[in-house]
């Protein structure tokens, strides 16, 4: 049963009103060339809400400069992130490594830290196309091979205590949700995360792994040789269907079609454990908790109300309860790929 005390102990994320305010274009020029990078002048910012992200010219080509919101993670678990990275990238996989100057990854200038990437030309994924979504099969299955030889050490698990009950307890503190839906949003969420955990437990165990983490078509580019994953800022261990269910989409047959596709590649490279196909839905309901938590934590930073203008209305919170209360009766369903 959930705990309808409010008791569960959270750990916020910063609440600076304005974490990335001294971020000026000036300073970004100065911090790439505090490490080398020996920028020529052009800079263009590229749309990020979580981190602040700029492409950047010098003599040698193009770079991206990503400079990491203060406080989300500790140093240790962005240089995970860049050690899993150039694992992949030694592999051969398509992502971007980050750039190696001195034998660091990671650099601080003034109050920031940031890292700089290789820039990777690329298009929106077209995943109808022949073949697309079975070559993106291959590359997450082999993705997926280097994440299982070690674990992750200090980056987060993908599962129910992050995800859910710490998201919900942060909803409920927040000032975002309007109090005459406050009991609704507590009973809602609740029944969802007792359906969420009751499928968990009737699954049982399943393996776990180094994952992209927040695998959707935004974090994907195309080139003429297939899939560039980009953005592994929310890499994580959990189980392999992480990284697939964001790519289906549309009705329930067009669904069924493109999981086939996707596992057809899959399966050249890696086994995988048909019992988690019962976690999609389990996962889109943690999903959707934890995005508005997360909105919720960043409120204060002046880009979210820009991003987000109808967060603060009732009809927003409305409308967000009728789609936990739909995503309730999603779990309670036969899983939709079951018969794959």
């Amino acid at each position: 049963m959930i705990n309808k005390s409010h008791s569960r102990h959270v750990t916020p994320l910063s609440r600076e009103e304005t974490p990335f305010a001294g971020l000026s274009p000036e300073r970004v020029l100065d911090a790439a060339s505090s490490v080398g990078l020996d920028p020529d002048g052009r800079l263009f910012a590229l749309n990020s809400y979580e981190n602040r992200v700029y492409q950047l010219g010098s003599p040698e080509g193009m770079l991206i400069l990503k400079f990491y919101r203060p406080a989300r993670w500790e140093d240790a678990q962005i240089l995970e992130e860049h050690r899993f990275t150039a694992e992949l990238a030694a592999a051969e996989l398509p992502v971007a490594a980050p750039v190696d100057i001195a034998g660091q990854t990671l650099f601080r200038h003034r109050e920031f830290r940031f890292a700089a990437f290789p820039y990777l030309r690329g298009a929106a994924p077209e995943l109808d196309a022949p073949q697309a979504r079975e070559l993106l099969g291959r590359s997450l299955a082999r993705m997926h091979q280097v994440g299982a030889l070690r674990p992750f050490e200090r980056r987060p698990q993908i599962g129910i205590e992050r995800l859910g009950l710490q998201a919900r307890e942060v909803v409920l503190q927040a000032d975002l949700l309007p109090e005459a839906l406050r009991e609704q949003y507590e009973r809602v969420s609740g029944h969802l995360l007792e359906r969420i955990q009751r499928v968990y437990g009737e699954l049982g165990p399943v393996g776990r792994l180094r994952l992209h983490g927040d695998c959707h078509l935004g974090n994907l580019l195309w080139n003429e040789h297939g899939p560039i994953f980009v953005d592994l800022d929310d890499c994580a261990m959990g189980p392999r269907i992480q990284d697939l269910w964001m790519l289906l989409s549309g009705p329930p047959a067009d669904q069924q079609a493109q999981w086939a596709a996707l596992l057809s590649g899959y399966q050249q490279f890696a086994d995988f454990d048909f019992r988690e196909v019962r976690l999609i839905e389990p996962l889109r309901g943690l999903r959707m908790l934890h995005h508005a938590a997360w909105v919720c934590l960043r409120w204060p930073d002046p880009a979210f109300p820009r991003a987000f203008p109808w967060f603060g209305e009732s009809r927003y919170w409305e409308g967000y309860l009728g789609d936990l209360r739909e995503q309730m009766a999603a779990i309670d369903e036969p899983p939709l790929l079951a018969g794959l």
